[in-house]
């Protein structure tokens, strides 16, 4: 283990953070300077970052186009009857146009409540807890308890709606949550850590299939399902490394799978080449 954590270190260490922002939507956040701004854009943004980077981009930018130079001011301001023509035929994949307006008004029903995601995350964190899974698992039951009449005529909680508050217990891995959460409580490298009060250790790591395949071949999880205990698994394994900020290396390695350096198999010519293969 200590060979690979000297790897992991370097990797880290030298990685383009920078050169590679630009393939990621944490690119979008990045526009903005103020922290409710910053928070907006990074919730959408994470909310739509499954796919293909290309594709899911587009969707991303036509709606923070539309919300203009505050994404929060129009947010706090959102009416459906008003604004629905404004997102007219935006949609991705298993989110149909009533689920994207759905997610905006369930977005502006929280902070009319909280006045921040990050005060409707923390009514639901408790510092004793190893982990933020059940106040992520809190703030999407939060989302989803609102009524949805306005957007739909009826109550009514769709696959496309449901697709964008997934929950630690529904045992899904949460993905796009745990990115978000990563922007907003980490303080370095590309991250933000506007979220000043919860450690970096308490975050668990945005599995996606990139991760999953690099932990398999590095040996960080044995489990075959990529769900929230495999996250968790991997999570625990880098903090092995770094006990206080285990996630440091999740925007390298995710990328350096989607770069299309690592296969996620072990095979002799790709892996004779890859900066992670151990010596």
């Amino acid at each position: 283990m200590k060979g690979l954590k000297y790897i992991l270190d370097r990797f880290y260490l030298e990685y383009d953070f920078a050169g590679r922002m630009s393939h990621d939507p944490v690119r979008f956040p990045h526009r903005y300077q103020d922290p409710l701004d910053i928070e907006i854009a990074g919730f959408l943004a994470s909310s739509f970052a499954y796919g293909r980077v290309g594709l899911f981009s587009v969707v991303i930018e036509k709606i923070l186009g539309v919300m203009g130079k505050s994404p929060y001011a129009f947010m706090l301001g959102f009416d459906v009857t008003e604004h629905r023509k404004l997102f007219a035929g935006i949609k991705y994949r298993f989110n149909e146009h009533d689920d994207v307006l759905c997610l905006l008004y369930l977005l502006h029903t929280l902070l009319r409540d909280y006045a921040s995601i990050e005060k409707a995350f923390k009514s639901h964190y408790r510092a004793e807890n190893r982990d933020i899974g059940s106040a992520l698992a809190g703030l999407m039951n939060t989302f989803l308890r609102t009524d949805t009449s306005p957007v739909y005529g009826k109550d009514m909680k769709p696959y496309g709606l449901r697709q964008f508050f997934p929950s630690p217990e529904n045992g899904s891995a949460c993905k796009r949550a745990n990115l978000f959460l990563r922007w907003m409580i980490r303080d370095r490298d590309i991250d933000f850590g506007i979220w000043n009060s919860i450690p970096k250790n308490k975050l668990i790591i945005p599995l996606d299939t990139h991760i999953a395949r690099i932990s398999h071949c590095l040996g960080l999880t044995h489990r075959k399902s990529q769900d929230w205990k495999m996250a968790v698994e991997v999570t625990r394994s880098l903090m092995k490394f770094d006990p206080e900020d285990p996630l440091k290396y999740d925007f390298a390695l995710c990328h350096h799978g989607i770069s299309g350096m690592c296969k996620g198999k072990k095979e002799t010519e790709t892996c004779e080449g890859c900066v992670l293969r151990q010596s």
